[in-house]
């Protein structure tokens, strides 16, 4: 009746690959009654992402999508096909690209200095200072995401709405395996834990705000205005067109824009600090770099990031070691297909356990858990490659489309806050007291905040 559900701990990347070390890197499982294929080999990945990457496009239908993402009609879950690319091509050639990304370097810039500034008037006031540095983080990419897709920022008390608590709910529900996704009968047991109470919320609130942020810019006097939801405004009245963006459609890409663009920057950046820290030796090496390339310069710019050699090690290494979605996004087959000798039916859900491929010993050695951003050094590893060793951002079609708007973001930040303060923990790392327990969900978060305390460097 429950199949493997019962098999799935609250971090189920973790425990689904604890079952392939058993049983091997490609298993069908049951989630109820549902077939669902567990991916946890290089190999296996680049036959289902590449070789039979258009039979494996397509998502499959939750709750949570038909709720929230009116049953898939957004960018990450909308059914491979037309409407998908259309959705796609709007989001790329109005905020993704790699001519994009570069253009909001100003922005990106102003709301950095701003951290450091709070953090320097912090630092000089108070000693030691014990910084909730997941928060500071978690507010600089909510502002920025603020100014480039909406215009300004929505962070003052005054605004009345808390996006952050809005976009962690809904990371956490969207990566839960919900009893009665999969058993209809015990549909009960999500009312009771409160599963479909936390969906009706965000969606209202959430609603609510993409709401008011669409009013509010067809109100607004038009001139010098050019952000990400006035370049959709204008889409959605143009009717040469022969694609027709709905208004529903509209608030979803912005709705998609905060999940992947908050999300999964917030993840990347607390784990790479958190990793830092602990790793002391890792953290003076990188501040070596960063300080001896830009001596004269108060501010690391982007051009200066792109020359780190060391810097873009650890990048990948906090990629490599905790990707933000573990799980990637899951995919279901639309027609039959072989895969390794098995026959396999179309509806087949498919999980790419993209955390388990990235730390299998047989390819890349017995440190394969370790922090060690040396093994990447005059590496051609990158992610924006068809390598399936290391798929972060996933691959194929359905690959992350952010990945140029992310990249710039993460790695200037780290260069300027590495490189103008002292970092360590309250506690001695690897003491058993610096707590790395996950919240389970599509994106990984720390369970508890990241308190440290920075220094004047």
């Amino acid at each position: 009746m429950i199949g493997n559900l019962h098999q799935l701990s609250l971090q189920p990347h973790h425990s689904l690959r604890c079952l392939s070390l058993r049983y091997g890197p490609l298993m069908l499982l049951y989630f109820g009654c549902t077939p669902v294929f567990i991916v946890s080999s290089a190999d296996i990945a680049h036959d289902v992402m590449k070789t039979h990457d258009l039979k494996c496009a397509n998502r499959p239908k939750t709750k949570v999508v038909d709720k929230i993402l009116s049953g898939g009609r957004d960018v990450a879950f909308s059914p491979y096909g037309e409407y998908w690319r259309q959705m796609k091509s709007i989001c790329i050639q109005n905020l993704l690209s790699n001519k994009m990304a570069p253009s909001y370097e100003k922005i990106r810039e102003e709301e950095i200095k701003l951290m450091i500034k709070k953090l320097e008037k912090a630092i000089s006031s108070s000693s030691p200072l014990l910084v909730n540095l997941s928060q500071l983080l978690m507010t600089l990419t909510n502002d920025i995401i603020y100014r480039v897709a909406l215009g300004r920022k929505y962070s003052d008390p005054e605004d009345g709405i808390d996006v952050e608590n809005i976009v962690s709910t809904f990371a956490a529900v969207l990566g839960e395996f919900p009893l009665g996704e999969y058993i209809p009968s015990l549909s009960w047991v999500d009312r009771i834990r409160g599963v479909d109470h936390k969906l009706e919320e965000v969606d209202k609130r959430f609603d609510d705000f993409l709401e008011r942020v669409v009013k509010e810019h067809e109100e607004a006097d038009k001139e010098n205005r050019s952000d990400f939801v006035d370049k959709l405004l204008t889409i959605q009245r143009d009717n040469t067109g022969q694609f027709k963006l709905e208004k529903g459609a509209l608030k979803l890409i912005i709705w998609h824009m905060f999940l992947a663009g908050t999300a999964t920057t917030l993840s990347f950046l607390e784990w790479t600090m958190t990793e830092l820290i602990r790793h002391p030796k890792a953290m003076t090496k990188l501040q070596e770099e960063i300080r001896s390339s830009s001596q004269h310069d108060s501010y690391v710019t982007e051009k200066q990031v792109e020359k780190m050699n060391y810097l873009q090690a650890v990048i990948k290494e906090a990629l490599w070691l905790r990707p933000p979605a573990p799980l990637l996004l899951p995919r279901v087959y639309s027609e039959d297909l072989r895969l390794k000798g098995y026959d396999i039916a179309a509806g087949t859900q498919v999980i790419i356990n993209a955390w388990a491929i990235q730390r299998d010993t047989s390819t890349w050695g017995i440190d394969a858990e370790e922090f060690r951003p040396e093994r990447h050094i005059n590496s051609d590893l990158d992610f924006h490659r068809q390598d399936f060793k290391y798929i972060p951002f996933g691959s194929g079609k359905r690959i992350c489309p952010g990945i140029e708007f992310t990249s710039a973001l993460i790695g200037v930040t780290l260069a300027n806050i590495v490189k103008r303060f002292n970092w360590r923990m309250d506690v001695e790392p690897k003491s058993g007291h610096d707590d790395l327990t996950e919240v389970s969900g599509l994106v990984i978060f720390r369970r508890f905040p990241l308190i440290a305390i920075p220094s004047s460097a």
